[in-house]
């Protein structure tokens, strides 16, 4: 099987709104113009009403009531907007996937975009706004193969769970490639940024490509953190495993093993755009 027999299945590929599509092709233009950008968000209801409800959430703590788009924008500012409505437009992309519980899938793809977020603030190599966004798509090519091919994505499952083989050594026996390279495909598919297709095919390992992406490289500790968060890893194990290389690659200072105590408790009121 190659990740072109996944993507001729147009009618089982995630459903991600025009505006969602626009607003990533955007990402690296300097000269987008976001006022049309907010008014354009207003127009997709379902979009807007999740993107207000968790910006009258506790999330935000804002003082007052905000009741629409260009007010969110305003108190926001349209970065952070951009990033509410990249968030809850994947998190509506599909209703059901075989073998995938989708609250919880969602859930953990919106913790490592924070995550992702939270470390591209602390690097000049990388832009907040992609790393977020690369946070939110970095597993979307294992949604692809849930929906595409649940078969094999059910006997990968089984491989993984008896601890017969890793991920990527199961995906790569039994597909002939990994959901890292689907998932590139797929945002090749959209004529999303290359640079956020690459970041999510090598996040798992930054340093097979020859010299390592910067962005790869925050993902790639994202995933780290946001594991050890799921499996509430004690500080001193999280210090000690991080990966330093891959942080030095990603720009980071050598401090940062200092503050990862922060990462671990990185809110995760995004998902409120879930339901």
């Amino acid at each position: 099987m190659q990740t072109s027999d996944l993507l001729r299945q147009t009618d089982k590929l995630p459903n991600v709104p025009d505006i969602v599509r626009e607003l990533i092709q955007l990402l690296n233009d300097p000269n987008a113009k976001y006022a049309d950008i907010s008014e354009r968000v207003s127009h997709d209801q379902t979009i807007s009403l999740k993107v207000l409800r968790v910006v009258n959430s506790a999330y935000f703590g804002l003082s007052r009531k905000i009741s629409s788009i260009d007010e969110a924008t305003v108190l926001l500012g349209i970065d952070r907007l951009k990033t509410l409505v990249i968030a809850s437009g994947f998190s509506n992309s599909v209703t059901k996937v075989e073998g995938i519980n989708l609250n919880e899938f969602w859930a953990d793809s919106f913790r490592v975009a924070e995550l992702a977020h939270w470390f591209a603030k602390r690097t000049p190599l990388v832009e907040t706004d992609e790393a977020f966004t690369a946070g939110i798509v970095h597993n979307i090519g294992r949604l692809l193969l849930h929906l595409a091919a649940p078969d094999i994505a059910k006997e990968i499952q089984l491989l993984v769970a008896n601890r017969k083989a890793g991920r990527v050594k199961a995906e790569q026996d039994l597909l002939g490639f990994t959901s890292q390279e689907a998932g590139r495909a797929l945002m090749d598919l959209w004529k999303f940024p290359a640079s956020l297709g690459y970041a999510v095919q090598y996040h798992k390992r930054p340093f097979s490509d020859g010299d390592p992406d910067p962005l790869s490289c925050v993902l790639n500790l994202a995933c780290y953190i946001n594991a050890c968060i799921r499996t509430e890893r004690d500080l001193d194990l999280v210090r000690e495993g991080f990966p330093r290389a891959v942080s030095k690659a990603a720009g980071l200072s050598d401090g940062i093993v200092y503050e990862l105590d922060d990462a671990l408790v990185v809110n995760d009121g995004l998902n409120q755009l879930i339901h």
